[in-house]
């Protein structure tokens, strides 16, 4: 599968190191507003610079696209990959708005190509282990959920590109830093009814949330905290979800949710609970998330299967998050 490349910032780095890891992927082309951005990439992997996105569009060789610009890029560009036949991978969150969304996923079914949209988060090993005990359902009835994420980013990460925080291509800490946990929490934990929500710009000069603290309803009947935050100081805190279910409780956290805090299930001996938190303590971060998500990609386009995180499931976290930013703003329940 040969691979390209629209936007070589900083999360392009990622992609383009997960292509050069899976075999028989190449990455070919990049394409950038900024032609010094891709002297790296034609450096490093021999990647065919193009300052014309439509020409490389033209480059029959190309078989999936990666795009790793801003969010509110994405509706455009996926769409002109779409009608230009490639396959295409999607940095998170999908859109800014339902309606780019849908514009997006729609262009891409007329088109007949695959979308995956990057939340790499679904591949941790604690993750997959956490997934395992409800799709087994250890935990029984779950009575209430925490998803929390207290991060710093400073003024100087927002100042480094004028895009940062903005409410029309980045968005705050919900959408932005919070995104991946929002993703995995309706991923476990399945629809959203209600919501409400809270929001600030504290710390940050910027025009969208620095600090949000939501309130949810699941159609289970399960009540759950969404909590996020950049203004933390002066490092990164915490990441995290819990689970409270009436036959165990389990953490996932640390500053990047990548253990078990705590695992405490009935039926499940102390020393298994051990084993377990041992298991994902020797390999924390697993196979790259990105890497995962490309190889799903290819596997996808060779059997013509749809993706894990297709855009249909990106779509959810992208709407909780709006009606979480749409309960903020009028101050009242916001029914999905």
């Amino acid at each position: 599968m040969n691979f390209a490349i629209i936007g070589c910032g900083f999360i392009a780095k990622k992609h383009a190191k997960a292509i050069n890891e899976i075999e028989g992927a190449k990455l070919v082309a990049v394409t950038d507003k900024i032609p010094e951005n891709m002297v790296f990439y034609k450096e490093e992997y021999g990647a065919v610079p193009y300052e014309d996105m439509d020409e490389m569009f033209n480059n029959e060789d190309i078989d999936i696209v990666c795009i790793c610009t801003p969010t509110g890029l994405h509706a455009p560009l996926a769409i002109e990959a779409a009608n230009a036949k490639k396959h295409i991978i999607l940095e998170k969150p999908i859109a800014m708005t339902l309606e780019d969304a849908d514009k997006i996923i729609e262009a891409c079914h007329k088109n007949n190509v695959k979308l995956s949209i990057v939340h790499p988060n679904r591949y941790r090993p604690v993750v997959k282990e956490l997934k395992k005990i409800l799709d087994k359902n250890l935990l029984g009835k779950i009575s209430h959920v925490n998803a929390i994420v207290n991060w710093n980013r400073n003024q100087e990460y927002y100042d480094q590109s004028p895009w940062r925080g903005t409410k029309e291509y980045d968005g705050g800490a919900l959408m932005n830093q919070a995104i991946h946990n929002v993703d995995l929490l309706q991923w476990f934990m399945g629809e959203v009814e209600e919501v409400y929500s809270m929001e600030a710009t504290r710390l940050r000069k910027i025009e969208a949330e620095d600090v949000s603290n939501g309130i949810v309803r699941f159609k289970s009947g399960a009540l759950g905290i969404i909590q996020a935050a950049t203004t933390v100081y002066p490092r990164n805190f915490e990441e995290s979800i819990t689970i409270f279910g009436e036959k165990g409780t389990v953490k996932i956290g640390g500053p990047n949710a990548i253990y078990f805090e705590h695992l405490e299930i009935d039926g499940m001996s102390e020393k298994e609970a051990t084993e377990l938190k041992q298991k994902v303590k020797n390999d924390p971060w697993g196979l790259p998330g990105h890497q995962c998500i490309l190889q799903d990609m290819i596997y996808s386009v060779e059997n013509n299967t749809t993706p894990a995180i297709s855009g249909e499931e990106a779509r959810k976290s992208l709407e909780l998050v709006l009606s979480l930013y749409q309960s903020a703003e009028k101050n009242q329940p916001i029914k999905l």
